[in-house]
């Protein structure tokens, strides 16, 4: 922790694994409106890889671009976010730094069961089903989860146009609530971010967007959350 003052009380560093400093930015922003007064949030793009993770290979590769960002850019950070939704490299960076690390699917996750709630996925990526159900197997909270369901469409064509991304969400959400008794809906995705905040309003749930969830996470971790508010 820093010193109070003209300086942040806190430095949040959140690693983007993929290659789009568009989403890198938006994610920043979304983490900074979620964040407490006194807390600066940073955030550092993957120098190699893809611009969307849609397949497991490329999850196994963007850990190796997390625990390189890590090492280039975490020596000023309080903490570090793993900003992709099938938390690459998250437990390898753990075993390498003593500074709290959160996962945005292992933050959503957790909070989406909270209390025992059961809660469904919608995401758009359909070859990470089987990583995203090992992420909640791992954050023991599978028991309380209804499933995943997926957006039609090409996932890179619907990241590129917010509002048939917003719609196709929408849909997704309302089969994790109807069809399968969903009490808490997550939004699979870091580049989805927009997207879940904007849903909110439309549904009686709690729609967990991931990004603010490891805000949170990362705040109890740091045990700073009730002296920054």
């Amino acid at each position: 922790m820093r010193e109070s003052g003209r300086k942040p009380i806190l430095d949040i560093l959140l690693i983007n694994p993929n290659t789009s400093s568009d989403t890198t930015t938006m994610m920043v922003e979304i983490a900074r409106a979620a964040s407490p007064a006194g807390v600066a949030v940073r955030g550092v793009t993957a120098a190699h890889g893809v611009p969307m993770i849609l397949s497991p290979a490329q999850l196994d590769a963007a850990g190796n671009e997390v625990l390189a960002s890590a090492r280039a850019f975490a020596n000023e950070a309080d903490g570090i976010i793993v900003s992709a939704f099938g938390d690459p490299g998250l437990s390898a960076l753990r075993a390498s730094t003593d500074k709290p690390v959160v996962g945005i699917c292992e933050a959503a996750v957790l909070e989406g069961a909270r209390n025992g709630r059961r809660f469904g996925i919608a995401t758009v990526t359909p070859a990470l089903v089987a990583c995203i159900e090992e992420k909640i197997a791992e954050a023991g909270v599978a028991a309380y989860h209804t499933g995943i369901r997926l957006m039609r469409g090409d996932p890179l064509a619907l990241a590129a146009d917010p509002e048939k991304l917003h719609d196709a969400l929408a849909l997704v959400v309302a089969e994790c609530i109807e069809r399968d008794g969903a009490q808490a809906v997550v939004i699979g995705g870091g580049p989805l971010g927009q997207a879940a905040r904007s849903l909110a309003p439309y549904f009686g749930v709690p729609i967990i967007a991931p990004i603010p969830a490891a805000m949170r996470l990362m705040m109890q971790r740091l045990g700073t959350a009730n002296v920054l508010r």
